[in-house]
């Protein structure tokens, strides 16, 4: 069926022998030629997804499809993957055209096939010309290349990428950014990239898979999880936030830091108690009278876009402010934001640890 998910994940749980769980009763599909991403810290089980589907190990409980059919016993070498690691795993004694033949090679490609396919990945990865070249005399985004054209001459209906931008300088990082992401659209094939760092996963991806120890806390696009974060853990992660305790007076109307507000959310229950997210770059510094906050400005530094301004309000709430205007530090400066501006989130610790956050931020839970 065209409309089949090419991998789905049932209830699969990685134990490794010592009982640590890595993977703990992961379910989720993965639709065919889109950009998809699993980001989070490290041990959070990111690349072990990525190895449960390489084939390179075997989940303990639950069940992996590939087009519709249980894959969890066949071996790594019959899986329609290829996999780019994240130090390349180049052979430094080949040149690059023996780098990327040698995978045809070992499947007794004829020579004369091998030799077409290996010089159309090089053309696909801008590489035309350096079949010769000795892999020790390749910089860094050439080997990058290398790798990506060696996965892709199997011509395999999933690639998954394990951290391959990591050893690159900012620079080259942000190139191959978007080189990785205009291959992929050009081959229409599954890209399944694991990183830890947020701005690569919102630039590069259809879709994003958030995991924290070894659960998937949310799955969306980027603009959803960066606008709509389902929890605290989600909203810190991805880019930076400010994160406040409130409540949801009724829908559409919000509390937080003694005041109530117009929101954009509903369908939560009256006076239910929520976190509050507001992004850095929603906050416009304004004057103290038409301010919908007033905060102290701590420190302030130039950020070459824009200022970053570390503030807080009267009842110890810290706020980051990206703006392109400057404050006084010391200074007592406005704060305006839109409804639209304000992202509830249901509670993700109990109400004990919700009504202490909000004493040592100087008020009590019976004050709000």
């Amino acid at each position: 069926m065209a409309n089949q998910p090419i991998i789905r994940f049932e209830n699969v749980t990685k134990k490794y022998s010592d009982e640590t769980t890595v993977l703990d009763n992961v379910s989720f599909e993965l639709e065919r030629g889109k950009f998809y991403t699993l980001l989070g810290p490290s041990g959070c089980g990111k690349t072990t997804i990525l190895r449960l589907i390489a084939g390179f190990i075997e989940p303990t409980e639950g069940t992996i499809y590939f087009n519709g059919k249980n894959i969890n016993n066949v071996p790594a070498n019959e899986r329609q993957v290829n996999t780019v690691f994240q130090d390349y795993a180049l052979f430094p004694h080949l040149n690059v055209y023996e780098n990327i033949a040698f995978g045809l090679r070992i499947k007794k490609v004829k020579k004369d096939e091998i030799d077409r396919k290996v010089k159309e990945a090089l053309k696909f990865v801008n590489l035309a010309g350096y079949e010769s070249r000795e892999i020790t005399e390749m910089s860094g985004g050439q080997r990058q290349r290398v790798a990506i054209a060696r996965a892709i001459v199997n011509d395999p209906e999933i690639i998954l990428l394990d951290e391959p931008l990591s050893a690159l300088d900012l620079k080259l990082r942000s190139e191959m950014q978007y080189e990785l992401r205009e291959l992929q659209q050009r081959l229409g094939k599954t890209f399944i990239f694991v990183t830890h760092d947020q701005e690569e996963a919102l630039a590069m991806s259809d879709e994003i898979f958030v995991m924290n120890d070894g659960v998937i806390q949310q799955s969306g696009t980027p603009l959803d999880i960066y606008d709509e974060p389902i929890n605290r853990f989600v909203a810190d992660f991805i880019g930076e936030s400010n994160i406040v305790a409130g409540r949801m007076i009724e829908d559409y109307i919000v509390e937080f830091t003694g005041k109530r507000f117009d929101c954009a959310d509903a369908g939560l229950q009256p006076n239910e108690k929520v976190d509050i997210v507001i992004r850095p770059e929603d906050l416009e510094i304004s004057t103290v009278d038409t301010g919908k906050l007033n905060v102290t400005v701590d420190t302030q530094l130039f950020r070459g876009v824009h200022y970053e301004l570390s503030t807080y309000d009267q009842d110890g709430n810290e706020w980051l402010v990206h703006s392109t205007k400057k404050a006084e530090v010391g200074a007592v400066i406005g704060l305006d934001f839109n409804p639209e501006d304000i992202h509830v989130m249901r509670l993700n610790e109990s109400e004990e640890e919700y009504d202490a956050r909000l004493e040592s931020y100087g008020a009590s839970a019976d004050e709000e």
